[in-house]
């Protein structure tokens, strides 16, 4: 499985949440250890979105996919 299969795999699994709340993501492209990704609806606003991607989105990324050294948010 080729390691963008693997990052848009994690995503999925934390989508449910964030569209719960109105909001989305989308995979952006990967890079350098890099995943780079964009807040979509209310997400792209949220005062939380640093903690969104630090404990949530990177921290999954990084548990599960060695390659992943950090989340950047595209805005």
């Amino acid at each position: 499985m080729k390691i963008e299969e693997k990052i848009n795999s994690v995503l999925e699994r934390i989508r449910p949440f964030l569209i719960s709340d109105g909001g989305n993501l989308e995979f952006v492209k990967y890079e350098d250890g890099l995943v780079y990704i964009r807040f979509l609806g209310a997400c792209s606003h949220c005062p939380h979105i640093d903690l969104t991607i630090s404990n949530g989105v990177e921290a999954m990324l990084i548990d599960e996919i060695p390659e992943v050294k950090g989340v950047v948010n595209v805005e």
